[in-house]
């Protein structure tokens, strides 16, 4: 395999000299989320290298605590945990790779395509959260998995995943018990963004981009509290479920 590169005006990309014209689209993707996202997070980190991946193996091999993050994921969601973002790079499976990964559902395949832009996303978001900043790596990391639900859930909302998760939700709801709310980690993947679609439909784009920047000191409760205009929680629940619901019927 031959390493190569290709820029656009905010991004790099390395990837195999084969995966080219995939690598421009990648890049001119994100360009396109960029742009939405500046208005929203106007913080955007300096400096990302995206890296295409020819295999899961050789993604693997870049974090070895991606398998525990595909196991901790509920199976209705693991295909779409398809790379990781850290520092000044994002690493997520190739544009091939993706697409043979999708299943024959409507919305896999859109899903997966914007597996490099939901990473980004994330690390827009964490650059923009002033209460993730300036921490030590493992007390960030802890706070990120507890948080998990409202920062992976922010990602793949705002990237414009969330949109094509219909059919996934619906298999989520089928298979599993019922959801936490806030969802846990199991399901942060594809049911966070679901929260963060009511609270968008209700309240606009813009409480929904201040409600991800910060992390409320007394916990989830009191921040879905607060971001619901005061609701209660027993509430804003209900409105969840019915919200879930809908998303996951025809």
């Amino acid at each position: 395999m031959a390493w190569v590169e290709s820029t656009s005006a905010s991004f790099r990309a390395r990837h195999d000299s084969d995966d080219a014209h995939d690598a421009r689209r990648v890049l001119d993707s994100l360009e396109i989320v960029r742009g939405r996202l500046e208005d929203l997070f106007p913080r955007p980190p300096a400096e990302i290298t995206v890296v295409l991946h020819r295999s899961v193996a050789s993604l693997m091999l870049t974090n070895p605590a991606l398998p525990l993050l595909w196991l901790s994921t509920a199976p209705a969601a693991r295909r779409y945990v398809a790379g990781w973002a850290g520092g000044g790079e994002v690493h997520v499976l190739a544009p091939a790779v993706l697409r043979a990964r999708a299943s024959n559902v409507p919305g896999s395949r859109e899903m997966l395509s914007l597996s490099a832009a939901v990473l980004y996303t994330r690390r827009v978001i964490a650059e923009n959260n002033r209460d993730l900043q300036g921490l030590m790596t493992a007390i960030r990391l802890r706070r990120e998995l507890r948080w998990d639900w409202l920062l992976e859930g922010a990602a793949r909302w705002f990237s414009g995943q969330t949109g094509h998760a219909r059919p996934a939700i619906a298999r989520r709801l089928r298979e599993g018990g019922t959801p936490s709310f806030p969802p846990g980690l199991r399901d942060a993947t594809l049911l966070g963004g679901t929260v963060i679609d009511l609270l968008s439909r209700e309240h606009g784009e813009g409480a929904a981009a201040r409600f991800c920047t910060r992390l409320h000191p007394q916990g989830a409760r009191s921040a879905l509290t607060k971001a619901f205009g005061g609701r209660s929680l027993a509430d804003t629940e209900r409105a969840w479920r019915s919200h879930l619901a809908r998303l996951a019927g025809p």
